[in-house]
């Protein structure tokens, strides 16, 4: 569930670099692992990536050197592949042109797809990241088709493009969003077949004008939040496959590459609950509006399960619960209070790698108030429960401030199943609603009792925020339906299990040597850690 970002100026003297930090810093809560960014400074590529924050990535002396009119950026967040900085992205390849990617999302079939690469395109693939396979079959369909046409007009250009991303889309299954900077040529943004993975489209009138012709600014971006802080405006959302093309002129071309039976629209419904800013607005849904709706249905659903409760007091787990948490309170008659303080300096637990890591930054992220909990029954309201881990530490916690009782109630329904297309729930037995009924989960995370969202409650709170009755959504985590069809079996999910369960990303992380060294122009281009090299020209 990474974050992404590209921008093109219509002045070719402007600069990119600050735009980019500023657009990352905001969508930052998507990934925590990792930051990058690559420029094009008439023709010369620069590119800065490495582990970290974008704060800790971005120092003065690499915004010097990141000159250029146009750019990527890319904050990490790793369900796939490694941790390991060679995976940070911009990604590039020198042939053709030199093209940079940005990607959020999760290829099921990139084993088979990396295999094709290799063995039938003849294309180096450096990482285990579905990314660069994404980037590698973009590249050698671009190729093959300026080949074939020969020397070609912008026009021929363009549709040799959405050529290249129809190929990607008729190869690629699973959710997937993306920015493609062919360089010197165009900035080109993408989205999967089924809207899984969210990409918005922002513009802005540039400074600059060609005999009296205004020209404009354009911008892609994972969520509203950003282009609204950058000073765009809006657009929209692009449509499942969807492709749109804004060339180095100014001139923009948009296409959906399949046709509308293989185009439904199912957004992921995880960023509604979790994963996007309050102040987002997706596909034309606000965000903020969808969690007031999840904590009215919840507190509804609470009053039906429990009529004659006990609860004296309702307290978000911060931060993304707490707009639920106001209308749990207001619609059950309870006061509503922050019983938790937050260390904003912790990154989100959920999307921490490692069992270990998240549980022991629990107690560093949150401290009680006391006061709030002492001689209390307490509802704890939180956005959703998926391993158990900061649930379990959090009801300690409340019981340690002297709660009387201490009850829970989740904005989602109980995730219950692997989520494939971006969100890192590798496997059912790490999750603890698995194979547990409410009474038992509640017993395991050790509240009094637990209340879960119900499915349909949920996809309602989101139509009902956007006036879209007829949405249909990817909620294949609570449901065990996957939109992308017949190849997610269990011999699928044996795989993920073994490639991506805690475990096994630990040995992993134990076996991959520090990626210092790499060759200019690799696909990687990644960073030597251990001396700070600047910023490496491609």
């Amino acid at each position: 569930m990474c974050g992404i970002l590209g921008i093109l100026l219509a002045d070719d003297d402007a600069h990119v670099n600050q735009m980019l930090v500023d657009g990352l810093t905001v969508l930052q809560h998507r990934g925590q692992d990792a930051a990058g960014i690559v420029t094009s400074e008439r023709g010369r590529l620069h590119l800065r990536k490495d582990n970290g924050l974008v704060k800790d990535v971005f120092r003065t002396h690499h915004m010097i050197e990141l000159r250029g009119s146009a750019g990527l950026g890319h904050v990490r967040y790793p369900t796939a592949g490694s941790s390991s900085c060679a995976e940070a992205q911009p990604l590039y390849t020198n042939y053709p042109h030199g093209i940079c990617m940005v990607h959020n999302g999760n290829l099921t079939n990139a084993e088979d797809l990396a295999m094709h690469c290799r063995n039938d395109l003849r294309r180096h693939i450096n990482t285990d990241s579905d990314s660069e396979v994404l980037l590698n079959i973009f590249a050698d369909s671009l190729i093959k088709m300026e080949t074939n046409k020969g020397k070609m007009e912008n026009g021929d250009m363009v549709k040799t493009i959405f050529s290249a991303v129809e190929t990607v889309m008729n190869s690629c299954e699973g959710g997937y969003a993306g920015i493609y900077l062919i360089n010197g040529i165009a900035l080109v943004g993408f989205r999967d077949p089924h809207g899984i993975r969210p990409i918005v489209m922002g513009s802005r009138k540039s400074l600059k004008a060609t005999n009296g012709r205004e020209l404009s600014d354009y911008v892609f971006a994972s969520e509203s939040v950003a282009i609204d802080t950058l000073g765009f405006e809006l657009v929209r959302d692009l449509e499942p496959s969807e492709t749109i093309v804004v060339m180095m002129d100014g001139t923009v071309h948009a296409r959906r590459c399949l046709p509308p039976e293989r185009s439904v629209h199912a957004p992921c419904i995880f960023e509604y609950v979790y994963f996007a800013r309050p102040d987002s607005i997706m596909d034309g849904i606000s965000v903020y509006e969808s969690r007031l709706k999840m904590g009215e249905k919840l507190a509804y659903r609470i009053l039906d399960r429990y009529p004659e409760h006990d609860i004296d007091v309702v307290i978000p787990i911060p931060d993304t619960s707490r707009t639920s948490a106001v209308q749990v309170a207001y619609f059950l008659g309870r006061p509503y209070r922050e019983g938790f303080i937050k260390n904003r300096y912790i990154a989100r637990t959920f999307i921490m790698p490692g069992q270990e890591t998240r549980k022991k930054s629990v107690r560093l992220k949150l401290n009680t108030i006391k006061s709030e909990f002492a001689g209390r029954n307490v509802l704890l309201v939180d956005d959703s429960i998926v391993r158990g881990t900061t649930a379990t530490e959090i009801i300690q916690m409340a019981r340690e401030a002297g709660a009387k009782k201490v009850y829970l109630t989740s904005a989602a329904p109980p995730i219950r199943y692997p989520n494939i297309y971006g969100i890192d729930i590798p496997t059912r037995k790490e999750l603890v609603a698995y194979e547990r009924n409410e009474e038992e989960i509640a017993k395991e995370i050790g509240c009094d009792w637990v209340v879960y969202q119900d499915l349909g409650d949920l996809e309602d709170s989101v139509r009902e925020a956007g006036e879209c009755p007829d949405q249909d959504y990817e909620t294949s985590c609570f449901s065990g339906t996957y939109v992308t069809g017949a190849n997610i079996d269990d011999e699928y999910f044996s795989k993920l299990h073994e490639l991506r369960n805690d475990d096994a990303k630990l040995k992993r992380e134990e076996r991959e040597p520090l990626q210092a060294g790499m060759p200019p122009g690799s696909n990687d281009g990644c960073e030597n850690l251990s001396n700070d090299k600047r910023v490496q020209d491609l």
